[in-house]
């Protein structure tokens, strides 16, 4: 048995029926060539041979003394875990992103371990989808790319076991156990921890303080202004994608001083103006995004490793330069105070100073006084092509969660020269989510027009998905 950390097991707690805690991936993939309509039948018989799950795949969680911990499912059935699905005809990204929308929108049976695999054939040309589906408090995003891409291989020869079937030593429930360490060790690492954890707790607490009266670049929690996604939400789902160019973003970067992920949130911020303007709800004050900020890098454990930051996203501001400079001030700030911080500092400023957001969401009071519009994840991911079993992955979008006073959630994932835009919000509280891809494109020929850059054409096939995707759901 392994206990769960005080920010895993704060996913189980949160969680209801019209707010699930889990988060996904949709990787689309073209078969082998020459491997006929077959490929997907052989592909899960081939998988089924792996009816023993291996940590974290086989464990479920317990409540135990008022404390969540991961217990071995003795039960364990694949069948459960593992589905194959097929999309109504015609079969397009239409379809896929409606089936995934539903696929969503249900909770996972906590009396088995948080996880489903669905396997989704029926795409033109043969293709086919794979929807992973975990629960928060197993993994966080960071280390769901990870593990999906631990599943594949860089060679298309190559054949690999199963998500669930394959160690993964970054767990910490895959973690070697070793002898429990002695009181006087106990005392030094809280003591330790201590040292980093409360100057993080008093940073956040300031900064809720003097949100009141700061100036400037920063953004502090509660300046964020009343919107549309800063309501009670549904059950129900509602899911777009899009993929697009990294060189694009890079080129646009190269021309402004601008980081890739300050290039995203401006696109983000261009493409949220728009819709709100359309629904002439676009707020004076400009939204605020909560951004997650990955510590992997910081440390070799496992689980949910983040922080956070609150960026501007300069909604007020009509000029796309004037607007990704601001978003760029915003977060250049954010950043160095974070840099100066150690990992658990990090994590502690980062939980404390959203900690008023509970007690927004129980009284309601977050509809009024949001401490911020939404979240906007950037996940990295694989740099060079993969391929699951000979199947080349083409595309890779993330699912991730809408909460109470949090209706729309952007993630954006990298793979091989795309980033991949997942847009998933509550389907009544976020009306036309499809046309948030719409204005995507839009806000990027803004800024590469502002600039002076020419459009890269398209490739044929990328044109026509465009072109499928904008009648989605």
């Amino acid at each position: 048995m392994h206990a769960l950390s005080p920010t895993d097991s704060a996913f189980l707690w949160m969680e209801t029926r019209s707010q699930p805690m889990h988060v996904a991936g949709l990787n689309i993939f073209t078969p082998p060539h020459g491997s006929g309509p077959e490929f997907v039948h052989q592909l899960l018989a081939q998988w089924s041979q792996h009816v023993k799950a291996v940590a974290p795949f086989n464990l479920r969680p317990v409540l135990r003394m008022g404390l969540w911990h991961w217990e071995e499912d003795k039960e364990f059935e694949l069948d459960y875990h593992l589905r194959h699905l097929a999309l109504p005809q015609p079969g397009r990204i239409r379809e896929l992103l409606a089936m995934v929308s539903r696929l969503h929108a249900n909770l996972l049976d906590r009396n088995r371990p948080l996880w489903e695999i669905h396997v989704i054939e029926g795409l033109p040309g043969g293709r086919f989808a794979v929807y992973n589906k975990m629960h928060h408090a197993l993994i966080d995003g960071v280390t769901g790319a990870r593990m999906a891409a631990n599943s594949m291989s860089d060679n298309p020869s190559e054949l690999k076991a199963p998500l669930w079937a394959l160690p993964f030593k970054h767990h910490p429930t895959a973690q070697r156990k070793t002898a429990a360490p002695g009181l006087l060790e106990q005392l030094a690492s809280l003591a330790k921890a201590g040292k980093e954890i409360l100057p993080g707790v008093g940073s956040g607490l300031w900064d809720i303080v003097r949100s009141a009266y700061a100036e400037g670049a920063t953004a502090l929690p509660f300046q964020a202004p009343p919107t549309p996604f800063n309501v009670e939400i549904s059950g129900s789902r509602r899911f777009a994608s899009q993929s697009y160019s990294l060189s694009r973003f890079k080129r646009i970067g190269e021309a402004t001083g601008a980081t890739v992920n300050d290039v995203t949130l401006a696109i983000c911020a261009g493409a949220l103006r728009e819709y709100l303007l359309v629904q002439n709800k676009l707020p004076k004050k400009p939204l605020i995004a909560m951004v997650p900020v990955s510590l992997h890098g910081e440390t070799s454990a496992g689980g949910n490793q983040v922080s956070l930051l609150l960026a501007s996203l300069a909604t007020d501001v009509a000029d796309p330069l004037k607007r990704l400079q601001r978003i760029v001030e915003s977060t250049t700030e954010a950043k160095n105070r974070l840099t100066k911080m150690p990992r658990l500092q990090k994590m502690a400023h980062g939980i404390t100073s959203i900690a008023p957001l509970g007690a927004g969401i129980v009284t309601g009071t977050a509809e009024k006084h949001p401490l911020f519009n939404l979240v906007i994840s950037n996940v990295p991911g694989a740099r060079e092509t993969l391929y699951l079993n000979g199947a080349r992955l083409d595309e890779v979008y993330p699912v991730s969660i809408p909460t109470h006073y949090l209706a729309l959630n952007i993630t954006i994932s990298g793979y091989a020269d795309n980033l991949g835009f997942g847009y998933i919000a509550c389907r009544r509280s976020v009306p036309a989510l499809q046309r948030m891809l719409d204005y995507t494109h839009n806000a990027i020929e803004e800024l590469e027009a502002a600039l002076g850059l020419e459009e890269p054409k398209p490739k044929a096939r990328k044109a026509a998905r465009k072109t499928v995707r904008k009648k989605a759901p």
